[in-house]
């Protein structure tokens, strides 16, 4: 794997949600992994047709084992895909992806040349980059990111940037607890009900990691000041589930969304090398039992109320099935979910709505970590050929949980880049 520096930019359209969302897409990708990247920068416009509009700017550093040539053509048709239409130079672009440092190489060849000729002037990329990567070499120069913007001349004209206030506040006033959200899928739930305003109860079993999500959801939120509380549970046992529905139940004077997303983690850690019945009692107590649990006593609450939402988590490979213990295991234990869904669904209508979200190739922390072999099958089986990411599942879930979804019911959403199973 090599260690490669990117700039991007946009100085069209809502800059901050395209570079976010090209973010994203490079999160994605199975052949390459996004270690860090800055924060955003306000630059003004250099060498560009008149009337062109300020840039946001950033840089990141990646690890790859994709050749100069092919990430550079990754790049290029992650521009196409948002939009970027090249005519006249430095004309304004909805999203600019160029690649600095590629390890240690030096190419100069007609389609591409590293390191980027110009990099060593632009305080739109030093400054980004010393953020993130100070002690990278140009090994043409044989200086560090960190001595080249030293010796800028120029660094006016850039400012980190403010980031825009969420628009879209439709969970504001509304109480949603999300069960296993401390971190992977559920925390990237969690922080999107903040980020559209809603009160979030965090739930996990270590403290310190609840901590950080309920902290990540109070930044998310700012300036706006949403509450945020943390549920320590321990969804093993059967008391510490009734006592976080009457817990969070009573403290919010009534939940509005219930997320059922925690499950048992047999795949990584110490777990990993469990018996097969060790995992499968683990993923009963937790993924199956305490799901239905707790959705039955919340959702008996929110129907003698006379509103709410329930959403579960299952596993698109539930209904189709996968070779090995693993699928074994998960198709027994999230088939059963979903089953549960649609039965619960039908008993709590028509006051409240219950659905299930069956993620497929969602990149979590196993995802993270995954041999070369799992990340092309991944490309192979996936028609978009990417990763899903944990925010594809939480933004599916502020849609299954918002008004617009409010003739859905007693449904499985399939979060797979358009997997097809074949059962």
């Amino acid at each position: 794997m090599s260690v490669v520096c990117i700039a991007i930019g946009s100085n069209l359209g809502d800059r901050w949600s395209y570079l976010n969302a090209a973010v994203r897409r490079l999160r994605a990708d199975p052949g390459l992994c996004v270690l860090k990247c800055s924060t955003l920068y306000e630059t003004r416009p250099e060498h560009c047709p008149p009337e062109s509009g300020p840039f946001l700017n950033a840089a990141m550093v990646i690890e790859t084992d994709l050749s100069p040539e092919d990430l550079l053509s990754l790049l290029m048709r992650i521009e196409r895909q948002f939009g970027r239409v090249r005519s006249e130079a430095n004309s304004p672009r909805t999203v600019d992806l160029d690649l600095l440092l590629y390890g240690n190489r030096i190419i100069n060849t007609p389609d591409l040349t590293i390191p980027h000729p110009r990099m060593r002037e632009r305080s739109f990329v030093l400054i980004p980059l010393v953020e993130i990567a100070p002690e990278v070499v140009d090994p043409v120069t044989g200086q560090s990111v960190s001595q080249l913007e030293a010796a800028l001349k120029d660094r006016s004209g850039i400012a980190p940037s403010v980031k825009p206030l969420a628009a879209n506040l439709a969970f504001e006033g509304l109480r949603v607890l999300v069960t296993g959200s401390s971190g992977g899928i559920g925390r990237s739930v969690a922080l999107a009900f903040a980020g559209a305003g809603a009160e979030v109860f965090v739930h996990g079993r270590s403290s310190s990691k609840i901590e950080e999500t309920a902290r990540l959801c109070r930044e998310l939120s700012l300036p706006r000041e949403i509450v945020v509380h943390s549920c320590q549970a321990d969804l093993k046992d059967p008391g510490q589930v009734d006592s976080l529905a009457l817990q969070t139940w009573t403290a919010s004077q009534g939940l509005d969304v219930l997320v059922s997303n925690a499950g048992a983690d047999v795949l990584t850690g110490e777990a990993a090398t469990w018996s097969f019945d060790d995992k499968l009692d683990a993923l009963l107590a937790v993924d199956l039992k305490a799901t239905m649990r707790l959705a039955r006593d919340i959702g008996t609450r929110m129907k003698l109320r006379g509103r709410g939402c329930i959403i579960t988590v299952g596993w698109d490979q539930a209904e189709a099935g996968m070779e090995g213990d693993s699928g074994q295991l998960f198709a027994a234990i999230k088939g059963a979910v979903t089953s549960f869904t649609r039965s619960l669904a039908k008993s709590l209508a028509p006051e409240v709505r219950v659905n299930c979200i069956a993620p497929g190739w969602i990149r979590t922390s196993w995802g993270e970590r995954a041999s070369k072999e799992w990340q092309e099958r991944v490309r192979r089986e996936t028609p978009l050929g990417v990763w899903g990411l944990p925010e594809d599942v939480a933004e599916t879930a502020i849609w299954l949980a918002s008004p617009s979804a409010r003739f859905i019911t007693g449904q499985t959403v399939r979060v797979n880049g358009g997997v097809v199973l074949h059962g």
